[in-house]
């Protein structure tokens, strides 16, 4: 079966619903690679934002999650995101940025890299993006909607470790997922590789990002 989706999606209400029984506590666990790679962390303060002329991945699965983290203060907080994982991704024209504001003197320093511009896309293996955002034209093949999110197993499995998500709640997945035209917000991406072809990466004043 494929499946054809225009427009943009709230993915941080849509979150609150997949996930009304995770509480905001304790940091991330992430186990990637259905636990071949271990890291553990707390999200920034800062979310960042991504476009990408194309993205094809295989091995697609997505649920709602919470990242907890940090204000740019230090105070504690969290944020309902939905995890899009990818068994293999393939990334083309591929641009993110984030903006740091309140810099003594500077003001607001924007950071803008890009990469899979010249021919070669941008590869990814066990690729998670914990979305808030995202606007897309996008088809998915031998999709199915509505499994619990740990039977999800077209994808490369839930993070694990201590993740902050609900392994019975809400979860689609797909044998293959194509996305073109993408604008996403996220608060975290993780990968077991993650190879950057043409990497350019360039900071300057003021408020710069990808869209």
């Amino acid at each position: 079966m494929e499946s054809q989706v225009r427009g943009g999606t709230r993915w941080k209400r849509f979150a609150v619903v997949m996930v009304p029984s995770v509480a905001a506590t304790a940091a991330i666990g992430v186990a990637l690679a259905q636990g071949a790679l271990a890291a553990s962390f707390s999200v920034s303060g800062q979310s960042f934002k991504v476009t990408a002329d194309k993205l094809v991945g295989t091995g697609f699965s997505q649920y709602g999650a919470l990242d907890t983290g940090y204000t740019l203060d230090g105070k504690k907080t969290a944020h309902p995101v939905a995890v899009s994982a990818f068994k293999s991704a393939s990334i083309t024209g591929m641009c993110q940025s984030v903006v740091t504001p309140n810099i003594p003197v500077l003001g607001s320093v924007s950071l803008i890299l890009k990469a899979g511009g010249g021919g070669t896309p941008v590869q990814a293996q066990n690729l998670y993006i914990d979305v808030e955002e995202l606007e897309a034209d996008a088809t998915f093949e031998n999709i199915d909607i509505g499994v619990a999110a740990k039977d999800a197993s077209k994808g490369p499995g839930m993070k694990g470790g201590g993740e902050q998500a609900n392994p019975f709640g809400f979860a689609q997945q797909a044998d293959k997922a194509t996305l073109t035209d993408v604008k996403q917000t996220a608060w975290a991406t993780t990968a077991g590789t993650f190879k950057l072809s043409g990497l350019k990466m360039s900071l300057s004043s003021g408020v710069k990002e990808c869209y």
